[in-house]
């Protein structure tokens, strides 16, 4: 009797730890580490969770010093507890003054040099004798930026063949930024068929493609994409040179469906008579950099209040965007918001639920990224990503990580 009634505790005992466990990852998700809110405005906690909001004892009394005010962004500490009881989390609260930016919405060509030449692959080189050869196996990898050749920096793609070539059958020394390390690696061209020393790498310099632009302010900064420019082969994010944003018209949509997600088809005009903007940088939530010249190639945004994480509901929002050639509001239906997942920018779920954009383009597409998320008549984020399964769904993310 004894044994059952200990086996019966020691199930009990697991069970409690599981349901225990989850409750804490649901807590996790459901909780914000750190949320900003608005000087002189009054914060509603609502996390769908049962949980009741204090504020912490050593914050009541910072709040009542004149200290805590001079700081530049002050911040102060409210608990989470269960049932009102059992703390279960932390929140940092920073204080901000009202941010507004103009809402972007319009789509870009987006233009990027690297800082070297990228490997996206490597080949075969066939010889005088039609034996095929790898002389860069095992030494160059996919995602390698090379810089030099025996010394002798490098930031095309011709160059980078011609010091090759030039070097002929005499072992090389290529300088490469790997996992941002610097490395040396000596590697022994092979005269091709066509009469040209090679080392059977697959390069590429630059990148362009069609994007969208998320905000802008009056001193001119903007955000675009909400993620970075990555390369399409390595998928690594572009260790990028220089780079611009450019007009670009829309000349196709090709639509999402279950296992593609579809994409826009357009033309980037380039030239200093086509160049909106300089990109500065390309971080994992997006683009940034200033608008020059030719503002009159840029639609005038709306200024938009900014809207933060614990501001947003599930429910109706709309998608800005001019993907039919004039920026319009498309409808969407905010399915859930994750406040601490592991991707940065996939923070807001919606559903497409516009019939005209669902016409245009069956739902998100790429070249989509970076159309802003509003709701309530806030800027409240940023499309980056769909599912490929469901050309309907998609993620984006919240505005305050690309405004940080």
């Amino acid at each position: 009797m004894k044994r059952n009634r200990r086996i019966s505790d020691f199930i009990a005992c697991v069970g409690f730890c599981a349901v225990l466990f989850f409750a804490v990852q649901t807590f996790e998700e459901a909780i914000p580490d750190k949320i900003y809110a608005k000087i002189g405005e009054e914060i509603t906690y609502d996390f769908q969770v049962p949980v009741t909001v204090v504020m912490k004892d050593d914050s009541m009394e910072a709040l009542k010093s004149r200290a805590f005010f001079s700081e530049e962004k002050p911040s102060y500490y409210v608990t989470c507890k269960l049932f009102g009881i059992i703390p279960v989390k932390d929140i940092e609260v920073t204080m901000v003054e009202g941010d507004s930016v103009f809402a972007g919405g319009m789509q870009i060509g987006i233009y990027t040099k690297m800082k070297g030449v990228l490997v996206i692959g490597l080949g075969t080189v066939t010889d005088l004798n039609g034996q095929a050869n790898r002389p860069a196996e095992n030494l160059v990898k996919n995602g390698d930026y090379i810089v030099s050749v025996n010394g002798i920096s490098v930031e095309e793609k011709e160059a980078l063949s011609e010091l090759i070539h030039e070097c002929g059958e005499s072992q090389e020394t290529l300088g490469i930024i790997r996992n941002g390390e610097y490395i040396e690696v000596a590697a022994t061209p092979v005269l091709s068929e066509q009469n040209h020393y090679m080392l059977g790498i697959w390069v590429r310099d630059d990148m362009a493609g069609i994007g969208t632009l998320t905000f802008y302010r009056e001193n001119l900064e903007f955000g675009a994409l909400g993620h970075p420019v990555s390369d399409g082969d390595t998928g690594e994010i572009i260790t990028m040179k220089e780079g611009g944003i450019y007009r670009a018209d829309i000349i196709g949509i090709r639509k999402g469906k279950s296992g593609n997600p579809g994409e826009l088809s357009g033309v980037i005009h380039y030239g200093e008579g086509n160049r909106i903007g300089e990109i500065t940088r390309n971080t994992q939530l997006g683009i940034y950099g200033l608008l020059d010249g030719n503002l009159s190639e840029l639609s005038v945004g709306q200024s938009c209040e900014i809207g933060y994480k614990q501001e947003i509901e599930t429910g109706e929002a709309f998608i800005l965007s001019g993907i039919s050639g004039e920026l319009k509001e498309y409808r969407v239906e905010i399915e859930s918001v994750s406040y601490n997942g592991k991707e940065e920018n996939k923070g807001i779920l919606f559903q497409v639920t516009d019939p005209e954009l669902l016409n245009l383009t069956g739902g998100i597409v790429q070249g989509m990224s970076g159309s802003p998320i509003l709701q309530n008549g806030k800027l409240i984020g940023a499309v980056t990503h769909v599912f490929v399964s469901d050309a309907t769904m998609g993620y984006g993310i919240f505005i305050e990580k690309m405004l940080q």
